[in-house]
């Protein structure tokens, strides 16, 4: 094992927390302990931070504060945002892409219904459009899912020129694509959560749009918010480092971009490598390839050996054994599968020392293998 700092390349699964949001966690904590519902002075002080912590996200995300609501996670607010549109309409049936993110999958699945279709995609993970619009005319269609960009690949999809019949509302999951460049605009609910953007961990926001029908499909309120008692401090720490990277997100997404073509370049020069998700129209920090003939844990254990931390896309869940269904869905490679992502802590030398060992490691694991 080496001695070196470890480099971090695995942003896409959680960030470290943004020193804006260290600075607001802290300072917040002395202040956000009471219940926001009191009357005493307490729940005034925690009241207003929460209520400050939901003007700052909504003017991140461009839209009203009464919008946006805080949950315990992005995969909640995802099954409360789904579940909410399919029970106010009445309607169970759930479109959605055939690679969106497995919270998605897992709630259009909690109710089974014979409306419930999931829309093929290209080989780089584009969603069917036209197929797409012809599922969502059925009349039992309630909801349509449909992400902002992939979180295993970085395709970004074409929200804003979905089709959709009158009344049929959209929920976008965009946990992927905040703070890596602007969002699509048509959607009726978005779902995101704050350790994807360098917030703590256990802050998941859900934006209900005005005149959006939503109700709530579990017991409690009737209200998009979480039930129980609200993590002040955390929602604004998360609000903080929001504001804080998309001050730095052009800039930053402009070396990211130019440096995921470099690693995407170098794993496909590699032989029987897939480079895979779209080559332009994605997010900017995330690189993905396959490779014939080793296994994406293999490749993931050697680059730790030598200091990088990466991911494999192997499996849709880390606790899965499954293959990924995002890389089934596209046709490609499901095998030896390795994810790349950048922080805002990324170095060039910190790029240019992966692309030199990517090489030695697949190509290692092979001729150990007697390939």
């Amino acid at each position: 094992m080496t001695s070196e700092p470890e480099v971090y390349f695995d942003s896409a699964s959680s960030t470290r927390l943004h020193p804006a949001a260290r600075d607001t966690l802290l300072a917040a904590l002395d202040r956000g302990y009471g219940d926001p519902r009191r009357l005493h002075g307490a729940g005034r002080d925690a009241r207003l931070l929460l209520e400050n912590a939901r003007a700052v996200v909504a003017e991140c995300l461009d839209v009203y504060p009464d919008e946006v609501s805080f949950t315990a996670s992005g995969t909640e607010a995802v099954h409360r945002g789904l579940l909410g549109l399919a029970e106010a309409s009445g309607r169970r049936g759930v479109v959605h892409g055939a690679v969106e993110h497995s919270s998605v999958l897992h709630a259009a699945a909690w109710r089974p219904h014979p409306s419930t279709s999931s829309i093929p995609v290209d080989r780089h993970g584009l969603v069917d459009l036209e197929a797409l619009a012809r599922a969502a005319m059925a009349p039992e269609v309630g909801v349509i899912a449909l992400q902002a960009a992939n979180q295993e690949v970085g395709t970004r999809q074409p929200v804003d020129a979905v089709d959709r019949p009158a009344g049929v509302p959209l929920l976008m999951d965009a946990a992927a694509a905040v703070g890596h460049g602007p969002l699509p605009r048509h959607w009726d609910v978005l779902t995101a959560s704050a350790h994807k953007w360098g917030g703590p961990a256990g802050v998941g926001v859900l934006a209900v749009r005005r005149g959006t029908r939503w109700s709530t499909p579990f017991p409690g309120e009737d209200t998009p918010e979480s039930p129980g008692f609200p993590d002040v401090p955390a929602a604004l720490a998360a609000a903080a480092a929001l504001q804080a990277v998309l001050a730095e997100a052009e800039e930053l997404g402009r070396r990211q971009f130019a440096w995921i073509d470099e690693i995407r370049a170098t794993a496909g020069a590699l032989p029987d490598v897939e480079v895979v998700g779209h080559p332009t129209d994605r997010l900017p920090h995330l690189a993905t390839f396959s490779a014939l003939y080793v296994g994406g844990d293999e490749v993931v254990a050697e680059l730790a050996r030598r200091g990088f931390a990466v991911a494999s896309g192997s499996a849709c869940t880390a606790s899965s054994l499954e293959p990924s269904h995002v890389l089934a869905a596209m046709g490609a490679l499901t095998h030896g599968n390795v994810r790349i992502s950048l922080s805002r802590d990324t170095t060039d030398d910190h790029v240019r020392a992966l692309c030199a060992a990517l090489g030695d490691v697949v190509l290692g694991i092979r001729r150990r293998a007697g390939l």
